[in-house]
């Protein structure tokens, strides 16, 4: 494993055109490259997609193969909580439907978020173990789903299901690719027909709404599914697509909307729905933590984005719920299709130090992998290790939000 930047590991010592005008330095790569290719490439998805590259890359996944093997800590303790998991279970089975409905009548989004889960713990128990039974319940579930979805409908909170379980699902996918038996072609056409074009509605249109009506989480997932679609698809023009929306994106979930006040003294910055609550903001936290990880798989880091601008607000998000107190910026928006105006004037209360399994992906990105000093980050994570996942933090559909298992897949 070569060292190329303070900021990222290649594995195998291989560079992508991208990766290197991205980490080498961009007179350096400009030189080796030629100076006319860094216009065109260094903002562009890479040309050679990796593989595993979404939550879970190579050197996560073959740390943590290693790490349980040798009934190492933390490892072990996350390994044990996945085996626990119901969900993990190979007997696990799949009920697929047709149509999926989040928001209004006849409501059946729950039989959708219990087989990912379960496609997805399979598929690491697969990865992490070797075990041929949970490989197979894997595929086995992925496989009826593809040949099922038709749609997802519902009112608004449609966008929310086909942002949260398309992320969700691609990267369940991700994992058993090439796996023997796995079609992954109609996987793929099942994404492409059924969850991007939600997802593209939602960014676009904003179901008709005032462009900051939707919190910011509305618009992650559905940059999060945008981005796991690009990746499972080799699709640059989708992967272009969410990260270009991260940076200058018009609605909440762009990273200055979602992060909208930095106190740069303290090492602080405010979250979107800091004055909402605090179960969405944590919910926030795990949705971007989902997004930076996924690019970070394909050489790009989104994490130290304009001068760590999401590690601060995960510093705060963190404080806050550890007891702290925080700066609070008076926060007004834009509200229904008229933007009629909105305003928080401080910090909400609601759900303060809830447990969500979001924590360790940022603590061992940032203490680990950067060696920074993320004080409340890291104390978040510590009271909630060993992190589980869907099925372990309640039967509602706010328990299934993250997929989880980050002390298990991250330590290091």
């Amino acid at each position: 494993m070569s060292r190329t930047s303070p900021h990222r590991y290649v594995p195998n010592s291989e560079l992508s055109r991208r990766g290197l005008l991205r980490t080498a330095g961009g007179l350096t790569a400009a030189l080796a490259l030629g100076a006319a290719s860094v216009a065109t490439t260094a903002e562009a998805a890479p040309a050679t997609f990796t593989h595993p590259g979404m939550l879970h890359a190579y050197g996560e996944l073959n740390r943590a193969k290693v790490r349980v093997a040798a009934g190492d800590d933390p490892w072990r303790s996350g390994w044990n909580r996945l085996t626990a998991n119901s969900h993990s279970a190979s007997t696990w089975t799949p009920n697929p439907q047709a149509t999926i409905i989040r928001g209004g009548t006849g409501e059946n989004y729950g039989i959708l978020y219990n087989d990912i889960h379960a496609a997805y713990q399979n598929a690491l128990r697969w990865k992490v173990a070797g075990t041929t039974a949970n490989g197979d319940a894997a595929v086995r579930i992925l496989n009826a789903w593809s040949s099922t979805l038709t749609s997802v409908t519902g009112n608004a909170d449609r966008f929310l299901a086909a942002g949260i379980y398309g992320y969700q699902f691609a990267n369940a996918a991700e994992l058993m690719r090439g796996y023997s038996g796995f079609n992954l072609d109609r996987f793929k056409t099942m994404m492409l027909n059924v969850f991007y074009p939600l997802n593209n509605q939602f960014l676009n249109s904003h179901n008709d709404a005032c462009i900051t009506n939707y919190w910011a989480n509305w618009d992650l997932c559905n940059m999060n599914s945008i981005l796991a679609i690009g990746i499972l698809c080799d699709d640059g023009a989708k992967y272009d697509q969410a990260v270009n929306y991260f940076k200058n994106g018009a609605g909440n979930g762009a990273i200055r909307k979602a992060v909208p006040f930095v106190y740069d003294s303290q090492g602080l910055a405010q979250w979107q729905e800091s004055g909402r609550d605090q179960g969405h903001t944590m919910m926030g936290m795990g949705q971007m933590g989902a997004f930076c990880e996924m690019a970070w798989s394909q050489g790009e880091d989104l994490y130290g984005y304009d001068n760590n601008r999401f590690m601060k607000a995960a510093q705060y998000v963190a404080k806050y719920n550890l007891g702290e107190s925080v700066p609070f910026t008076t926060y007004t928006w834009g509200s229904g299709q008229n933007c009629a105006q909105q305003t928080h004037t401080a910090i909400s209360s609601a759900g303060r130090g809830q447990v969500r399994p979001v924590w360790d992906i940022l603590h061992y990105h940032y203490a680990r992998r950067r060696g920074l000093s993320v004080p409340y980050i890291t104390r978040m994570a510590e009271s909630v290790r060993p992190e589980g996942g869907g099925g372990d933090y309640g039967s509602t559909s706010g328990g299934y939000d993250q997929l989880g298992f980050g002390t298990l897949m991250y330590a290091k």
